[in-house]
C-alpha cells in the first residue's frame, strides 16, 4: 500500500491489523499530517517506511515533487509487488 500525504490516523483501531507493506509518502512542510503519519507508522506491522518528500507541501505543488513521489511509489511496487514477493505469498 502506498499513501501520498494521506490520513493513516483516521483508520483508528483497523490500523494495528494492518500487515500488506506499507509505504507512508509526506511533506516536510505538511507539520500536522507529517506528525499524525510518525505515530501511524508506529501501529503498522509488517514491512514499512515513512518518506519524506523536502519541500512539499500538503497537495505536492512545488516542482518536481509528485515525480519523487511517483519513483518512490514504484521503487516500493516493484520491491513488493515482484513475481518473486507474490509467489512467497501463495
Amino acid at each position: 500500500m502506498v499513501s501520498r500525504g494521506g490520513r493513516p490516523d483516521l483508520a483508528g483501531a483497523y490500523l494495528e491489523q494492518v500487515r500488506a507493506p506499507t509505504l507512508l509518502l509526506v511533506g516536510s512542510e505538511d507539520t500536522e499530517v507529517l506528525a499524525l503519519n510518525r505515530q501511524a507508522l508506529e501501529r503498522l506491522h509488517g514491512p514499512r517506511q515513512l518518506a519524506i518528500v523536502g519541500g512539499a507541501t500538503h497537495l505536492f505543488e512545488e516542482p518536481g515533487t509528485l515525480e519523487e513521489v511517483a519513483r518512490a511509489a514504484s521503487a516500493w511496487f516493484v520491491r513488493y509487488l515482484s513475481p518473486r514477493e507474490l509467489e512467497a505469498t501463495a
